[in-house]
């Protein structure tokens, strides 16, 4: 809200992207998303602006991403009927279907499909686009089901018969999607793709691998994205092929920057950008030191866009991470700040130098990209959102997709009533400066001097003469007045101050020298009170406080996230703090179901 003046500056999809910004920076406020975007969605039916509109739903699907669908009903139908009532306005359009894609994600809603498939087949490049990303998020991972095995022969025909690159590509990308984590179920469209004479079908297939094996560091899979990398003819296939090693290999960090070693120093910049992105996605949050000194080489790349590919990986590489931790978090902060006031920057630098800045600080220091759980579990909604990312590099509005892959670091403790106790506490075995927040550096303002006037030589001499004059002129005046003045003879009185004390009567004492203050050692380890941050590399330094009132319920592992906690001493009472219910529109239990026998020697 402190940037309406520059929201109003934004012009066509300008605007469209500065509005749907709305929905990262209130992503999950699914209860009060209609009346935070209320003043950019149509009143009564009429639209002021088809860009601000379309912005409007971008952002409420992004609000409503990844909730299962079944609870966002409202929003879903609202969505639909903003879709029907575009008309032709492929503006419109094209937000609407993101919207819809993002809040029905995963769902397989055949309705909704027979709609987006509606606006796809009208073959407009712009709405066509969108409507083919939102197919694609609809039916994520569901490429077995009975609707996918019908209409997917229709999307290879389409896409085939199609002369607009966005739909080609978006199409593709949909493709990739539907195979989400199916792994040798996939093969065989893989293998189609992989085949296909167009490089922008070729392209797809690199992420198809990349969403199907996404996080099992299949050898296989790895092998023949290595082999693109360095055979096809087609520069995008390339940087794909190399990018999409780091969803395969994200579970693996310390092995990627050795993979990727060699590709860093390509002379193709395609595969130099590809390799910082591999190493970005893959070792998210680690301060790995081998990536580190990867990328710091490429920050001063010759090409442009693979700075930006550095600035952005550096960025990812170094989230939550103190200055206490690695030396590159000052450095990398002054880089952004050189490069975004420097004037003489090209602007892929720049908006690489911006976005990195964002990503740093993602979540105000509390998000880190996680494309799985703490248990080990895949996001699927992270590993969509970071491919979908990548697309920014043909289309920049998709940027906001990082939203779906950041994943809050906490630690939170609640009691059986699911409120958070006051006296639970965890010993963290670390310096407090080893995960600090960064620290925020105040703007000094600076005094304004007084510019000295320049003054010309003839001038200055002719100033210098008069001044000579009147000197002499006001020491003759003085001479004559002090011979007509009489007075008593004056007498010779020696001085009883030497020289020496003398002079050191004018001479200002010299200071005394202030004893040093004494620097305070850190302590080696503090104490994290309910709830805290805690980040990912925080976590193995987490131990329990012996003799507390509350224990987790689950002591096999270190604490982190939400925990359940259980009361030693339930007679006493307690000192909570409340958390806030929020209705999810059910307020009966579900029946429970009647009583059955289970054998399992019949199964």
């Amino acid at each position: 809200r402190e940037n309406l003046e520059w929201l109003g500056k934004a012009k066509n999809w300008a605007k469209f992207s500065t509005v749907g910004s709305i929905g990262v920076v209130h992503k999950g406020h699914v209860h009060e998303s209609m009346n935070l975007l209320q003043p950019y969605l149509p009143q009564d039916g009429q639209s002021t602006s088809p860009y601000s509109e379309s912005g409007a739903l971008y952002a409420l699907g992004l609000i409503h991403a990844n909730k299962g669908g079944s609870g966002d009903s409202a929003t879903i139908t609202y969505l639909s009927n903003a879709l029907r009532n575009a008309g032709t306005n492929e503006i419109v359009q094209h937000g609407a279907c993101l919207g819809i894609g993002l809040a029905a994600m995963a769902t397989g809603n055949e309705e909704l499909f027979e709609s987006l498939r509606a606006v796809l087949f009208t073959d407009s490049a712009v709405a066509g686009e969108g409507a083919a990303f939102a197919i694609g998020l609809l039916m994520l991972g569901q490429s077995e089901s009975p609707l996918a095995q019908q209409v997917l022969p229709d999307l290879l025909n389409y896409l085939h018969d199609t002369a607009h690159e966005k739909i080609i590509r978006s199409l593709s990308l949909a493709i990739a999607m539907m195979v989400y984590g199916k792994e040798e179920g996939a093969d065989t469209i893989i293998e189609q793709l992989s085949r296909d004479r167009d490089p922008i079908v070729r392209y797809g297939a690199m992420y198809a691998i990349a969403m199907a094996y996404c996080g099992t560091a299949d050898n296989g899979s790895v092998r023949k994205l290595l082999h693109v990398a360095v055979s096809d003819v087609n520069d995008d296939v390339r940087r794909a092929a190399v990018t999409c090693i780091g969803f395969l290999m994200f579970r693996s960090p310390d092995v990627v920057p050795k993979l990727v070693s060699l590709l860093a120093e390509s002379f193709n910049p395609h595969v130099r950008y590809g390799a910082c992105l591999a190493i970005g996605i893959s070792c998210a949050g680690s301060a790995n030191k081998d990536a580190i000194d990867l990328l710091t080489p490429m920050l001063d790349d010759q090409v442009d866009f693979v700075r930006q590919g550095a600035l952005i990986s550096m960025a990812l590489l170094l989230q939550q991470t103190s200055e206490a931790r690695s030396p590159s978090v000052k450095r990398i902060r002054e880089l952004l700040a050189s490069v975004v006031t420097d004037k003489h920057q090209p602007i892929l630098a720049k908006s690489g130098a911006i976005l990195a800045a964002g990503i740093l600080d993602a979540g105000g220091g509390n998000c880190v990209l996680s494309m799985q759980s703490r248990a080990g579990f895949m996001r699927m909604g992270a590993c969509v959102g970071v491919m979908m990312f990548l697309q920014h590099w043909y289309w920049y509005p998709l940027q906001h997709f990082l939203s779906l892959s950041l994943a809050p670091t906490f630690l939170m403790g609640l009691n059986k009533d699911f409120d958070i106790p006051v006296g639970f506490e965890v010993l963290c075995n670390a310096p407090p400066s080893m995960f600090a927040y960064p620290k925020v550096e105040e703007k000094k303002e600076e005094d304004k001097k007084m510019v000295a006037t320049a003054v010309l030589s003839t001038t200055a001499r002719a100033k210098a003469r008069e001044a000579r004059k009147d000197a002499l002129t006001r020491r003759a005046a003085a001479n004559k007045g002090a011979m007509d003045t009489e007075g008593p003879p004056l007498e010779k009185v020696t001085s009883h101050l030497s020289t020496t004390s003398y002079l050191s009567i004018d001479t200002p004492h010299a200071a005394v020298a202030e004893p040093k203050a004494k620097k305070l050692r850190e302590p080696s380890m503090h104490a994290l009170n309910n709830p805290s941050r805690l980040t990912h590399q925080q976590t193995r330094f987490i131990t329990l406080q012996v003799g507390q009132r509350y224990v987790p319920i689950c002591r096999q592992a270190n604490p982190a996230g939400l925990i359940i906690l259980l009361d030693k001493e339930p007679t006493l009472p307690e000192n909570v703090v409340k958390v806030e219910r929020v209705s999810l529109g059910q307020e009966e239990d579900a029946a429970a179901p009647e009583p059955f026998e289970w054998d399992p020697s019949n199964e």
